[in-house]
């Protein structure tokens, strides 16, 4: 091959097919090519930078070795997948990665023949891949199941629930660990300092394995061997963990050696067991800034710019940040709580400030909330601050563990609304229906960041309930901490302006959208009245009322799913009136949103401005 042939490898990758006919010189120039295109690219475009740099030289051994789509991949997170995405006929695609109409930045089945399993959260590929690994074995195929999962998610108990089932199923599964020592942020936690352990003895396999050579059909030998097996684990690694769960463990191996992946991954194959292999990446291989910066470079905006979350203008999260910090220089029973997301919901100066008063838990969401019950069942006063979407995942802690118990824990979920290119597993979308279902909770939402600041003094003062507050990613026109705490009503709602003929009820991030619809109105010759639904739950049945008696028309906006929120709030109200007003409603659609720029979002879903004037101003003429 002539040099110029060995520059253009890329280029004429359509395929896993078209790896496998490479030399062990070329793939190693292809993962040159690879890691500087990704760079190229995701510095325009944006995106999850430093966790697939560090995955390259084992993708290309993956498919080196293992014959896909028969054989299957399943990723953990997906934010570690776009060499995946580029060696399977998505070279050219990657250009519109988590873009309006281009691909997704994580795995996504409607993409791909090689997605097999779409996700976007942590801790789950162990368990899918076992699931398709045994679904397989019913239908009598004989392919090989691969799950990559990064040691950051081994901190979730999903992991370890599906390592649990993988020793009593026995079934054929590689599970790959992808040890970077990286959640987000640095791996917090007893897994990973067992996980180092094991790192600092890795000639433990090497031992046994040249041990196991050596005693070929000496049966004595051998069972002797067998048994000082444990005494070698116990010595060396203090007990290899995996072992004991039924998974055989090998490794650690260098992740970035190709000769050396595709070697293991070859005797690997040959095996029937369910088996851990344990790799050792670095997270931003290849990139300087990204090596000596990972948590920043996770994901970056475009043109090469790092997403520092925390150096926004006056962002939801900024404002969160610097209100925490001024709760706990009050009160010395604040404690913080979050999982694996540090410096995405703006604690990075809590935790500096008060190392003693902060829990960074893993990615755990549940265990974070039941935690948090803990230390406030201890005389504590705890705020748990989890992303919107990743609040999901603690339902049931929040209803059996909380709310059931009447326990008077703070949550601050950021991320409510539209969250823009993460796309539909990242939405904030949800929160709203599944809190406001429940008893002893208070659900509430702020127009600008001086009422989230107002509203967080607010929540230390409830005792016998848990409160939410919710808060897009976005920026906000108003915060000045300077100013005096103003503390509202439980339930009330406020009248930001006074009119007569229509009455718009906004929640928290609408607020805003809602003025600019009141104006354009208004130079229609329309008069509204707007009022600031804050709190969905307990919300304002005077206010109500009283808008019902002054206005035939109640338009309600919410950035969150129509159902469960402020719309069937609303309607719930005059359900058994006999007299009601016309009601309608703005919000996001009962459909999952795809990925893009919010404007662009909110521009597919009918939900800009002059959209709704326009609805509004039909909506006028016919109840004329």
């Amino acid at each position: 091959m002539n040099d110029q042939s060995k520059k253009n490898i890329l280029v004429n990758i359509e395929s896993p097919a078209d790896i496998k006919h490479l030399s062990m010189p070329e793939l190693s120039q292809l993962a040159d090519e690879l890691r500087t295109y990704i760079i190229n690219i995701v510095s325009e475009t944006g995106g999850h930078l430093a966790p697939s740099l560090g995955t390259v030289e084992l993708t290309i051994a993956l498919l080196y070795v293992f014959d896909l789509p028969n054989d299957k991949i399943v990723w953990d997170v997906g934010h570690q997948a776009y060499p995946f995405k580029v060696l399977t006929g998505r070279r050219e695609a990657l250009k519109t990665i988590r873009q309006y109409g281009g691909i997704s930045g994580f795995p996504k089945r409607s993409e791909s023949k090689y997605d097999i399993v779409g996700v976007g959260h942590a801790s789950t590929s162990i368990s899918s891949a076992l699931g398709v690994s045994v679904a397989e074995s019913l239908l009598n195929y004989h392919n090989h199941i691969i799950a990559v999962i990064g040691d950051g998610a081994l901190t979730g108990g999903l992991a370890w629930e599906g390592m649990n089932n993988v020793g009593i199923l026995k079934k054929q599964l590689l599970v790959i660990l992808n040890d970077n020592e990286m959640s987000i942020s640095k791996n917090v936690g007893s897994i990973p300092t067992y996980l180092n352990r094991i790192v600092t003895t890795p000639f433990y396999n090497k031992i046994k394995d040249d041990l196991w050579g050596l005693t070929q059909n000496r049966k004595i030998l051998r069972s002797i061997l067998r048994t000082s097996k444990e005494m070698l684990k116990t010595m060396l690694s203090r007990n290899v963990m995996f072992d004991e769960l039924g998974l055989r463990y090998i490794g650690p191996v260098d992740g970035h050696n190709i000769p050396s992946l595709v070697y293991g991954l070859k005797r690997i194959k040959k095996l029937n067991q369910p088996i851990l292999l344990h790799v050792l990446t670095k997270k931003g291989k290849g990139l300087k800034a990204a090596e000596d910066n990972p948590t920043e470079y996770h994901g970056i905006k475009g043109n090469g710019a790092a997403k520092h979350i925390s150096d926004a203008a006056i962002s939801y999260t900024n404002v969160f940040g610097k209100s925490i910090i001024e709760l706990a220089q009050k009160h010395d029973d604040i404690v913080v709580i979050t999982a694996a997301m540090t410096d995405g919901t703006g604690l990075k100066e809590y935790a500096k400030a008060y190392p003693n008063r902060f829990f960074d838990v893993g990615i755990a969401e549940a265990h974070a909330v039941t935690f948090a019950s803990g230390l406030a069942i201890g005389g504590l006063r705890p705020v748990v601050a989890i992303y919107s979407s990743f609040m999901q995942r603690a339902i049931d802690s929040v209803i059996h563990d909380v709310t059931l118990q009447k326990l008077p824990v703070i949550f601050c979920l950021d991320r409510a609304g539209l969250v823009g290119e993460d796309g539909a597993t990242h939405h904030g979308v949800f929160d709203l229906a599944f809190l406001s279902m429940l008893p002893n909770t208070i659900v509430c939402a702020p127009k600008d960041g001086d009422e989230l600041r107002n509203l967080m003094h607010f929540a230390y003062t409830v005792k016998d309930q848990a409160i939410f507050i919710r808060y897009p990613r976005a920026n906000t026109k108003h915060f000045d901490i300077s100013k005096p705490i103003q503390l509202p009503v439980i339930g009330s709602w406020e009248i930001v302006q006074k009119g007569k003929d229509i009455a718009f009820l906004a929640l928290g991030s609408m607020v805003e959208h809602a003025e600019s619809v009141c104006q354009i109105l208004k130079e229609k010759g329309i008069s509204s009245t707007l009022v600031n639904a804050r709190f969905l739950k307990p919300y304002d049945k005077a206010m109500l009322d009283t808008l019902a008696q002054d206005h035939d028309i109640l338009i309600t906006l919410e950035e969150s799913s129509p159902r469960g929120g402020l719309r069937d709030t609303v309607l719930g109200h005059f359900q058994n009136s006999i007299q009601s007003p016309t009601v309608r409603s703005f919000s996001l659609p009962d459909a999952f949103v795809t990925h893009g720029k919010r404007d662009e979002l909110i521009k597919d879903i009918h939900l800009t401005v002059d959209e709704i004037v326009e609805e509004i101003l039909n909506i006028v003429s016919q109840s004329m």
